[in-house]
């Protein structure tokens, strides 16, 4: 069976857990040279445990302008070109409008939106001539969930990006699509800070608004993830993929 990134050098931020790490590790099999960030250095050594010694991981915060200058330097002296860019890194904050401070929103909007756009900006001398980019969405941009004002908000505008940053770079053969997850069993629900009886009853409740009655699960997502990156999507520019069990669309 033939590997399908043979060769090719991807970038995940955000890649030391959840669907970031599993991408990673579906990415290797499919012949990759990758490349994961994260901030967390506890994050940052289990992702090194985890991916075999080709993998390349660097502690970058996706939210800080300057390290996202010094994250494409670096990488232009490690590696000849980047073929994937998979935008994964996030904040995922959810909390009632009346709650947002100034300093959560200009953070959200740092880590989900500024951070990922001055990367883009940064690698591109470094992106090769068939490069496919990945921004991570979610079908919380075309629902009216309660409490995801601000999350929902810099998502809309990342897909809005996978548009018009497409319209601008692509003849330059550089493709830049959006993928969405759904509600996906990851550590993030850990990050709500719940007792483990409330959040196990808090990922019931959220599999129950979906409507194939589950979460997805992180290789699902990444699946979807290795076709984009691949040339089996060379077709496909300015799009959204939604890997949401019907969440948006049912």
């Amino acid at each position: 069976m033939s590997q399908r990134l043979l060769n090719k050098y991807a970038l995940i931020t955000g890649g030391t857990a959840g669907i970031g790490l599993e991408t990673a590790k579906q990415f290797q099999q499919e012949g990759a040279h990758v490349i994961v960030t994260g901030r967390n250095p506890a994050g940052l050594d289990h992702a090194r445990n985890t991916l075999n010694d080709s993998a390349i991981v660097i502690q970058n915060n996706a939210a800080d302008y300057q390290q996202q200058r010094e994250l494409a330097a670096q990488l232009t002296d490690l590696i000849p070109k980047l073929d994937v860019v998979y935008i994964n890194a996030g904040d995922v904050t959810h909390k009632p409008m009346e709650s947002w401070s100034e300093t959560d929103f200009d953070h959200i909007i740092a880590t989900n939106l500024k951070g990922p756009f001055f990367l883009i900006q940064a690698l591109l001398p470094l992106l090769s001539e068939s490069a496919s980019i990945i921004l991570c969405g979610s079908v919380s941009a075309q629902i009216g969930l309660a409490q995801s004002s601000l999350y929902a908000a810099s998502k809309s505008a990342l897909i809005s990006l996978a548009r018009t940053l497409s319209g601008e770079l692509k003849d330059r053969g550089i493709r830049v699509n959006a993928l969405s997850p759904g509600p996906t069993s990851t550590d993030a629900f850990d990050k709500f800070g719940l007792p483990e009886a409330e959040k196990a009853a808090l990922i019931q409740q959220v599999g129950e608004l979906v409507p194939l009655k589950r979460l997805g699960q992180p290789v699902e997502i990444a699946k979807a993830a290795v076709f984009m990156a691949s040339d089996e999507s060379a077709y496909m520019l300015g799009a959204e993929l939604l890997i949401d069990g019907g969440v948006g669309n049912i």
